[in-house]
């Protein structure tokens, strides 16, 4: 398949695009749905009471976003990989055309949380936040990503979009190290970057991480 995510459904709940101040694209993580990453988003939104925020969650082909791991070559992950990354980007433009790419929030949880990091690396413009729980962005071990070439070819940079990165620091699937290397690529990108690294943490969300979500919904929220 050249496009193995090109005709995926998008989960939709929240506010109408056409009624909302905010919206959310969320991906949710390998094996998982859709449906999963929506709860996690309304429950964090029901912590600040934000009410008109339209909720887009892109369903996964076969709930894979790409076959092998992050870490691992890119073309290993082709071409998934790109599909994915298109679809984000046709989710992303609907959603800003409606309330505006700075009321737009990208967030993700683990292969999601990935996927919604080098979304935002790859698309560099003012958006309303990134969440990056349990990811980071996409390659291997020594990947050295080219952020002058990126800002070179796009028209502006982060301009200071606020980025959440939370995961364990000893997450069997995302090195810390890796959290680190994408603070880094986002902060000479333009963002404005906040890493949270929880000792002992399971691959999974706690409640200091649903505060940040919230925060960070409550905050790409006119008014």
């Amino acid at each position: 398949m050249s496009d193995p995510h090109g005709e995926a459904t998008v989960v939709t709940a929240g506010a109408a695009l056409e009624d909302a101040s905010a919206a959310v694209v969320a991906m949710h993580g390998r094996g998982a749905t859709a449906r999963s990453v929506v709860d996690l988003v309304e429950q964090a939104a029901a912590r600040r009471d934000v009410s008109d925020l339209a909720i887009r969650a892109p369903q996964a082909h076969r709930n894979t976003w790409y076959p092998n791991s992050f870490l691992a070559p890119i073309d290993a992950n082709e071409p998934h990989l790109s599909s994915a990354l298109g679809l984000v980007e046709r989710t992303v433009a609907e959603a800003a055309e409606a309330v505006g790419r700075e009321q737009v929030v990208l967030l993700g949880f683990s292969q999601g949380g990935c996927l919604a990091s080098e979304f935002v690396a790859r698309n560099p413009a003012r958006y309303g936040g990134l969440v990056a729980l349990s990811g980071g962005r996409i390659g291997p071990e020594g990947i050295e990503w080219d952020e002058e070439a990126t800002l070179a070819t796009a028209e502006r940079d982060l301009e200071g979009t606020p980025a959440f990165l939370g995961c364990s620091d000893v997450d069997p699937h995302i090195p810390a190290e890796r959290v680190h290397e994408t603070a880094e690529s986002l902060e000479a990108l333009g963002g404005d970057v906040t890493v949270e690294l929880y000792p002992g943490m399971g691959h999974t969300v706690n409640e200091d991480e649903l505060e940040g979500v919230a925060g960070m919904l409550a905050s790409a929220t006119p008014g």
